[in-house]
């Protein structure tokens, strides 16, 4: 009863989305990326950028690593690029190029983890994988009554031992994408439709008046805040960016020279002249960024490079970079 209901709820309520209704396992996969850690609305517009600009498995292989931040830029979580390319390398070098087809082959691709392997294999394949994501947590602990913590793994298997035993095994991709609308539009975090809802009669959360209780998750992270000073050098024009190294956030792209503090304390000497915020999954980044005018050419540290203002739209950059040079009249989000 739970399958034909839901299927029935999104026949008549599924989202309108450029990716729906797609088969092509290499579009699937782009657009479950995407929509990891971001809005739909968001990533609407990424999505139709990331397939206009790399179509296919090969032409995102063979790009160099700064064009596919570039499209990236402003979108966050950049490992998530990073990842995609390199799988896209392993499917050109492991498969001649084209997508597996199967489950484990596709958890195998760097950056692909059980939700989106599951979607990727019954969209694309009509394999009867349930892809457990938090919006499935949420309506199945709701709906069937799971009161253990959705943190702990043996709550997740029981979930997706759920699902995988009410998937509709013939239109499995159907059932996955019905259970992510309806957590997305319905059975949301906050104000559910309830009064509304097809499955009010039996769920448990609504019968025990524990809407707002389940899904219980008892792990709360806890951020850590980092301080970043970023030096606005100008010269004839042209200003320092800087390439991030190591493993810290935002491999890979640049930014202005900076200093981290523990504090957001003003640097002494230099003009300050905005800050922004940006919050990630484990930390707050504050920006403070202060502008300095050379009057002769500065000698660049090795990984820095003088860049005529003109040309900064072909660096890849941090949002908050971006969120600054917007506020000074330098949009180039759209680059």
């Amino acid at each position: 009863m739970f399958t034909e209901k839901l299927l029935l709820w999104y026949d008549e309520n599924q989202r309108s989305l450029p990716w729906r209704g797609e088969k092509d396992p290499y579009k699937i996969w782009v657009s479950e990326i995407i929509l990891q850690q971001t809005r739909v609305q968001q990533g609407w517009d990424y999505y139709l950028r990331f397939i206009q600009r790399f179509p296919n498995v090969q032409a995102l292989a063979n790009a160099e690593e700064e064009q596919v931040l570039l499209v990236w830029q402003g979108l966050g979580y950049y490992s998530r690029a990073r990842n995609m390319h390199f799988a896209a390398k392993q499917i050109m070098t492991d498969y001649q190029g084209i997508f597996p087809n199967d489950y484990d082959s596709i958890r195998k691709l760097k950056g692909i983890g059980d939700y989106t392997a599951a979607a990727i294999s019954s969209i694309a394949f009509g394999l009867p994988y349930a892809a457990i994501d938090g919006n499935v947590l949420r309506i199945i602990s709701r709906i069937f009554g799971v009161c253990e913590d959705i943190s702990i793994l043996d709550t997740k298997k029981r979930i997706t031992d759920l699902c995988n035993a009410h998937i509709d095994k013939k239109n499995p991709g159907v059932f996955n994408q019905a259970c992510m609308d309806f957590g997305a539009l319905w059975c949301t975090p906050k104000g559910p439709k309830c009064h509304i809802c097809p499955f009010s009669a039996e769920c448990y959360a609504s019968k025990h008046n524990m809407t707002e209780t389940l899904p219980i998750k008892s792990n709360k992270i806890v951020k850590k805040e980092r301080f970043f000073h970023f030096i606005f050098f100008i010269y004839n024009n042209s200003i320092i960016l800087e390439k991030r190294t190591g493993k810290d956030i935002w491999k890979n792209l640049y930014q202005f020279p900076l200093t981290e503090r523990k504090s957001a304390d003003t640097l002494k000497g230099l003009k300050k002249v905005a800050e922004f915020r940006e919050v990630l999954t484990h930390q707050i980044v504050y920006g403070i960024f202060y502008m300095r005018e050379a009057k002769r050419k500065p000698i660049c540290k090795e990984n820095q490079e003088l860049v005529a203002l003109e040309n900064i739209k072909q660096y890849p950059m941090p949002k908050i970079m971006l969120d600054f040079l917007k506020s000074i009249n330098m949009d180039i989000e759209d680059a």
